[in-house]
């Protein structure tokens, strides 16, 4: 059947597949960021439609960091019971499931003035100040940062107490990490910016954090963000020379992903308008250069729609498994159809109206299925 329907492991994990569903906020937390039991159904049919690696929803590791009510949180003890049943729904199906570790960092702002508070992020910024962010924010103070390293380690710890099977540092997207990682996003002029030794720092010491509370054998990864969306931002010579410093650091895997957005979605990660087979694999180039220089597996996301174009990227080298985001949002099933021997090409047309639904507020869906 092809390389993808082949196990793999990651550090002491193994899948089933090659297939993982890369991290997809779903709106759909209980109030105050439980485990809801929509949450339940959707991770279910995601295992069932045969994801050998689901990657969960951004979990908040810190109240500040938390960019929606609607999010789900790791923070405090009391959300373990919760996760410990989506863990153990999925495995009933044979699945995998990493928890995603998040802080939102500036991008929590929305929430952060509801709550009469300011964002956090690496530098003091006015609204309007950054024009590729419409938003304000405070400069951490090293007690502030220290913090955020400790909830990440303990958030850890609870993920794997609670039954998954490895945890995931969101270090892309524009969050926290990525702000950090940008000499755009970061102006500080102290230990945690200028040199890219410096801007990096914040990863390593999350990374230690984690895997100092859940021991040397448990699967930590990590989701990076090796170039900005735009000029001016984070190069890809210093995303990859990131890349290896974490590898040899000890992360288990490392998903290729983009840094801070641009303007609009062309310049974002969810790029829209893969309607055609040579739009696919937009991170190609940055897993393959990736691939060449860590020891660790590499997971490509984005764009990815065509199986055979999967099954190429895996024989070429230029990575060890694919993750999909968006196709799986229309057809929670799509992977066990090509496991059924089914050719076809995903459905998604990567239009990102679920992207827009998510900011109103409504729970994660294909707008155009609902159509259907």
């Amino acid at each position: 059947m092809g390389i993808l329907f082949t196990p793999f492991t990651i550090g002491g994990l193994t899948t089933k597949n090659r297939f993982v569903r890369s991290a997809t906020y779903d709106g759909g937390a209980d109030p105050g960021g439980f485990v809801s039991e929509w949450q339940m159904d959707l991770y279910a049919a995601l295992a069932r439609g045969e994801v050998g690696l689901i990657v969960s929803g951004i979990f908040n590791v810190d109240s500040p960091g938390k960019i929606s009510p609607s999010q789900n949180s790791i923070h405090r003890d009391h959300f373990m019971e919760g996760l410990a049943r989506l863990t153990d729904a999925v495995h009933q199906h044979g699945s995998k499931i990493a928890v995603q570790l998040f802080h939102g960092g500036r991008e929590a702002f929305r929430r952060q003035e509801a709550l009469g508070q300011p964002a956090l992020g690496p530098s003091d910024l006015e609204p309007g100040q950054d024009p590729y962010f419409k938003g304000g924010a405070k400069a951490m103070t090293d007690e502030e940062i220290e913090a955020v390293i400790e909830a990440f380690g303990k958030a850890a710890a609870r993920a794997r107490k609670a039954g998954a099977d490895a945890v995931q540092i969101h270090g892309a997207h524009a969050y926290l990490l990525a702000q950090f990682l940008s000499p755009q996003g970061n102006q500080r002029r102290d230990k945690w910016g200028g040199p890219l030794a410096n801007r990096l720092r914040l990863h390593k010491r999350i990374y230690e954090s984690v895997r100092t509370a859940v021991g040397s054998n448990y699967p930590v990864m990590i989701k990076l963000g090796v170039a900005d969306g735009f000029v001016g931002g984070l190069e890809l010579e210093e995303g990859l020379q990131a890349a290896v410093e974490l590898a040899d650091m000890g992360c288990d895997a490392i998903e290729v992903s983009q840094g801070l957005r641009g303007r609009d979605d062309t310049q974002a990660e969810f790029r829209p308008k893969i309607v055609k087979r040579e739009r696919e694999a937009y991170f190609r180039e940055w897993c393959r250069q990736v691939k060449a220089r860590v020891k660790a597996p590499v997971i490509m996301v984005g764009g990815l729609r065509t199986r055979d174009l999967m099954e190429e990227v895996l024989s070429s080298g230029h990575a060890d498994l694919v993750a999909l985001c968006r196709p799986l949002i229309r057809e929670p099933d799509l992977v066990a159809s090509w496991c059924a021997g089914k050719e076809r090409r995903a459905t998604c047309v990567s239009c990102n109206g679920c992207f827009d639904l998510i900011l109103t507020g409504a729970r994660l869906a294909c707008v155009l299925a609902e159509k259907d």
